[in-house]
């Protein structure tokens, strides 16, 4: 039994074999493996997710996270040594000026400058943070910060996926159009275009939150005791239509679904500020695990995620924590493939 006021982060380890981690995503999108999950008994089926129509309800909702991700990782010299280094854009400060992370960052004191793509993009480093990020001004001779990065930038995947992306827009998802994220809201790469026409044909609305999703993602949890750890801070938005789409699916006893822990937090975090969602906008560092109130969610979408990480613990605190494990090592038994190019599980009551 999981003591709630004493939980450890070693109370969600679980033994992950190296060749689960997926390392590329498969074809079709919708092809992945989907574990579906009763919350209330904690019951499990082996399907695919292309099978997903088939436990969705009309007037069900579907709320996804349209944050685009940038291509962000770049490689380029210093200006005066030609020395090597690399950057990881995280967020945007103002314009064409971000917070970053350098490697290595010894070479990187305020007033350095760096060249990437032969001259296509400069930077100069303006402050050193206390993180030890960085805070970067960029110039460029034409077009924008964006269009720069589409050309020379590579898509800032996890450190566990060591294989190379042949596809940037796999790494995307169909409906992204909001960019910002530092890395893919990834339960929603299982969808295709044609399967969400498909969903919404059959009486399920779909509705749109953003969050970008920044580096703290992949950041472990460090200290043992779950309560002292802190969270990262994030963006989001949630439109009108969205929180009126979520208003009307509750009135006539739909079931709000979140596709990704990213929707999930949105979602909860302006319950948890308003009493309800409302169209709003703001930063976020809410922290989901097990004794959390959910006030919106009735069903998660998402995917399988690191041993002892804030994502673990928020699905636990959704489904139980014991339901959780007994599913995550029903996975590895499984041969399920692991983390963001991995396979996803649904979970919902009836």
């Amino acid at each position: 039994m999981l003591d709630i006021t004493n939980m450890k982060k070693s109370d969600f380890y679980y033994d992950l074999p190296q060749e689960l981690i997926a390392q590329h995503p498969v074809e079709p999108r919708n092809a992945s493996r989907l574990m579906v999950i009763d919350r209330d008994s904690g019951g499990i089926e082996h399907r695919h997710f292309y099978n997903l129509c088939e436990y969705l309800q009309k007037g069900d909702l579907l709320v996804v996270n349209d944050s685009r991700v940038l291509p962000a990782r770049i490689y380029g010299e210093r200006e005066d040594t030609h020395s090597f280094i690399e950057f990881l854009l995280l967020e945007q400060r103002g314009n064409d000026v971000w917070e970053i992370l350098c490697r290595p960052g010894k070479k990187a004191k305020v007033g350095t400058r760096f060249v990437f793509g032969g001259g296509k993009l400069t930077a100069e480093i303006t402050e050193v943070l206390e993180d030890g990020n960085r805070v970067a001004h960029f110039t460029y001779p034409e077009g924008n910060i964006y269009s720069v990065l589409d050309e020379i930038g590579q898509m800032p995947l996890p450190p566990y996926i060591t294989e190379k992306l042949a596809d940037k827009e796999r790494y995307q998802t169909v409906y992204s159009h909001e960019i910002g994220s530092s890395a893919a809201p990834t339960a929603g790469l299982h969808f295709t275009k044609e399967m969400l026409a498909d969903l919404e044909s059959r009486g399920i609305n779909i509705a749109y939150v953003t969050l970008h999703v920044g580096l703290g993602t992949f950041r472990p949890v460090k200290e043992e005791r779950v309560l002292d750890h802190k969270m990262h801070s994030e963006h989001y938005e949630i439109p009108e239509r969205t929180a009126e789409l979520i208003a009307q699916t509750k009135a006539n006893g739909g079931r709000v679904i979140a596709v990704g822990t990213t929707s999930c937090r949105t979602l909860e975090s302006a319950a948890a500020l308003y009493g309800k969602v409302i169209p709003c906008e703001g930063r976020t560092e809410i922290f989901i695990y097990p004794g959390f109130e959910f006030k919106v969610l009735d069903g998660l979408i998402t995917n399988f995620h690191l041993p002892e990480s804030t994502l673990i613990m928020l699905v636990s605190a959704f489904l139980g924590y014991e339901k959780t494990m007994n599913a995550y090592r029903t996975a590895v038994a499984e041969k399920y493939r692991f983390f963001s190019f991995g396979d996803a599980m649904f979970i919902a009551g009836k």
